[in-house]
């Protein structure tokens, strides 16, 4: 996982706009980028291991930015959020677990399965139709199964995508029932928490290094502090809808982050499979846009305006 989003009413337009595309762009790139640092502690303290001192790093940017009161959340508020927080867990945990068995361009093109899911999902336009089986068509040709796949890889990717596609629908849900980043920053706060037992193991172990650590709290800055700061600027001048389309870069930049940082070169059915995968995203959402009435419930304008680590 990978990008932070934020997403805020627009109040510029001209000239802003092609900043904010950039600025979007960026934020994608330091996203990927940043699984990439983080993989190379894979093999001094393994994918939970780069995933606990991430959340760390997380937690420690959004509280003070949130400062949720989580002595005054009810039940209500509580439950989304204790759900959003194993999400979180399980989603980075899944795809840096893909990242070490099948390569950061593969398992970033999977969980990007997660949003597109829900962007189709109770839809029964044409186009809605011809996403579907383009997306089936793109997932066949990334991982072309056979008898030499490695099928555990292929499920933590997928199961990434799961997670997004129920990060997104509890924010959904939680947009309505807390303010401003304050879902977020708890949820972030008990995925930390679930992950205190796994630093707590590897330090007795000795499992970290000053390089371990170092790469780890690199992939935190790059994949969560520089996104979602970057993400909040962009999105003052560039409107929403673009945000869909702009995310769409992420399976390619994780690729050319996989080939430039690990050395993970892919073959051109894997290629292939990105670019398909990457162009339904782009017609699902632009179709999604045309569909939505031009007016937002209160609700859903505060879904949108949270960060995903």
């Amino acid at each position: 996982m990978t990008a932070g989003v934020v997403e805020l009413p627009v109040a510029a337009r001209g000239p802003g706009l092609a900043g904010g595309l950039v600025t979007m762009v960026a934020s994608a790139a330091s996203n990927q980028v940043g699984a990439a640092v983080g993989a190379r502690a894979f093999d001094a303290i393994g994918p939970a291991g780069v995933v606990a001192v991430r959340q760390f790093v997380a937690a420690a940017v959004l509280l003070p930015v949130a400062r949720p009161n989580l002595r005054r959340f009810t039940w209500a508020q509580w439950w989304p959020t204790l759900l959003l927080g194993l999400v979180f867990a399980t989603m980075n945990l899944s795809l840096y677990t893909a990242v070490d068995r099948i390569g950061l361009g593969l398992a970033v093109t999977l969980e990007f399965l997660g949003p597109l899911g829900v962007a189709l999902a109770g839809s029964r336009t044409r186009l809605d139709l011809v996403c579907a089986v383009g997306a089936g068509l793109g997932v066949y040709a990334l991982v072309l199964p056979g008898g030499s796949s490695d099928w555990f890889g292929i499920g933590a990717g997928v199961l990434a995508a799961v997670c997004w596609a129920a990060y997104i629908v509890l924010n959904r849900m939680l947009g309505a029932r807390l303010p401003g980043l304050q879902a977020p920053a708890a949820a972030t706060t008990v995925s930390a928490v679930v992950y205190l037992p796994v630093a707590v193991v590897l330090v007795v172990q000795g499992a970290f290094t000053w390089v371990s650590v170092l790469f780890a709290v690199g992939a935190g800055v790059l994949s969560s502090v520089i996104p979602y700061a970057c993400d909040l600027v962009a999105l003052r001048t560039v409107p929403p809808r673009f945000f869909g389309v702009v995310m769409s870069v992420h399976p390619v930049f994780a690729a050319l982050a996989g080939l430039v940082l690990l050395g993970q070169v892919l073959a051109v059915h894997e290629w292939a499979g990105i670019v398909i995968v990457v162009v339904v995203n782009v017609l699902a959402v632009v179709a999604a846009q045309r569909r939505r009435p031009s007016g937002a419930s209160g609700a859903e304008r505060r879904a949108g305006r949270r960060s995903r680590f």
